[in-house]
């Protein structure tokens, strides 16, 4: 065993693991019969469990002895975060839970790997008083700039998320509802779940939505769904920030000029190329060309009562440049391309078992075998592969 924890460590752990199980300390204290307040003491690190104790923990919170006392386990639970927040609401907390399960796996792959996770937490924008919107337009600015992204399209938002700003993101299957999740841990940085279910252009938006949230109350967790309140200054922030950092108003402006050239109406097409250079719903880019006055309020709605906007004629006019949405693909496997990768590396260096595997990634064996296979068939290992420089 690596050295050992300390009690501090242990009694987070703890704790973290008795919320993931639902069980109140007054509970836990009566199933091993001790008082409370020895349950307070050793979840704040003030006495250390004896090993039959210890023992008596896992077996009450559903974990093992050893993911409690291992250097490299990694134990976050964000779902109480979301209950704190919102309703009770049954698919929101298992996406919740989907979440710390792979974010609790990525982190500790990453620690039994020795991988060091870069990351870019751009400049914290508390609410001001004031409107919300206008400070969300300026904020988005900055942010582009501070990124050096200036005005231009962003074609994909993942890339910006986790490679500019070193967030977790994770693309899953989630009930049509649920848009996207997003909380913020010390040690993880920025976790955020997009629904691998709506479109590559739903998804932008979401994830731009949930930038705005790690921008301005980042310690606030937020899950966006069908019920989300759209009342609160912060939502109302983040609704304004996605719609500023996707489509910033200057460039909606120069880009609508140059493809209306000549034109005395507001054509399908026009709105069908608009959409597609910003990386945007169609509805939401013409939301926008309203915000501006560049269309007339009511442009949508006149659409939609007349006959829509549809997929097919954007297929028409877009052609092959619709592309594929790669995001989706990955999102059929068990877990994410990366967490494949980590799981092969670990296993491969003989620091996992499949066993083991398969309780941090809450698989079964057969989709254990499963993401080992894959690996192997890349042929690592074997002595004539590539290797890495350096």
């Amino acid at each position: 065993m690596s050295e050992e924890i300390t009690a501090n460590e242990l009694g987070e752990r703890l704790r973290l693991a008795r919320e993931s199980a639902k069980v109140t300390q007054a509970a836990a204290g009566e199933a091993l019969e001790v008082a409370r307040t020895t349950i307070v003491a050793i979840e704040q690190g003030q006495r250390r469990p004896r090993l039959d104790e210890l023992q008596r923990f896992a077996a009450l919170y559903g974990v093992s002895v050893n993911n409690l006392m291992r250097r490299e386990a990694v134990q976050i639970d964000l779902k109480p975060r979301f209950r704190r927040t919102a309703e009770a609401d049954a698919d929101v907390e298992a996406a919740a839970d989907l979440l710390t399960v792979l974010v609790q796996a990525e982190l500790e792959l990453e620690n039994l790997l020795g991988v060091r996770r870069a990351r870019n937490d751009p400049p914290e924008r508390p609410l001001l008083p004031g409107n919300v919107a206008v400070q969300a337009e300026q904020d988005a600015a900055e942010l582009r700039q501070w990124l050096g992204i200036g005005m231009a399209p962003i074609h994909d938002i993942m890339s910006v998320l986790e490679l500019q700003l070193g967030a977790r993101v994770f693309v899953r299957r989630l009930p049509a509802k649920i848009s996207g999740l997003y909380a913020y841990d010390e040690r993880a940085g920025a976790c955020i779940m997009l629904n691998a279910a709506h479109p590559r252009n739903r998804r932008a938006q979401t994830g731009a939505h949930e930038l705005g949230h790690f921008t301005s109350a980042r310690r606030s967790p937020d899950a966006l769904h069908a019920k989300s309140p759209e009342s609160s200054r912060e939502e109302r922030y983040a609704i304004a920030f996605a719609r500023a950092f996707l489509t910033p108003a200057r460039a909606v402006m120069t880009m609508f000029k140059e493809i209306t050239a000549g034109a005395t109406q507001l054509t399908r097409r026009h709105i069908i190329l608009l959409a597609h250079a910003f990386g945007v719903s169609r509805e939401a880019l013409v939301r926008r060309l309203e915000e501006l006055d560049l269309a007339k309020v009511g442009t949508w709605d006149w659409f939609m009562h007349n006959g829509g906007i549809t997929d097919e004629q954007e297929r028409q006019v877009l052609g092959e440049a619709v592309g594929t949405d790669a995001a989706q693909a990955d999102a059929g496997r068990p877990v994410s391309m990366r967490l494949t990768l980590l799981v092969g590396e670990a296993w491969a260096k003989g620091l996992l078992s499949e066993g083991q595997i398969a309780r941090l990634l809450k698989l079964d064996r057969i989709e254990v075998r499963e993401l080992i296979d894959a690996y192997e068939d890349e042929g690592v290992g074997r002595s004539d592969a590539p290797r890495l420089i350096g």
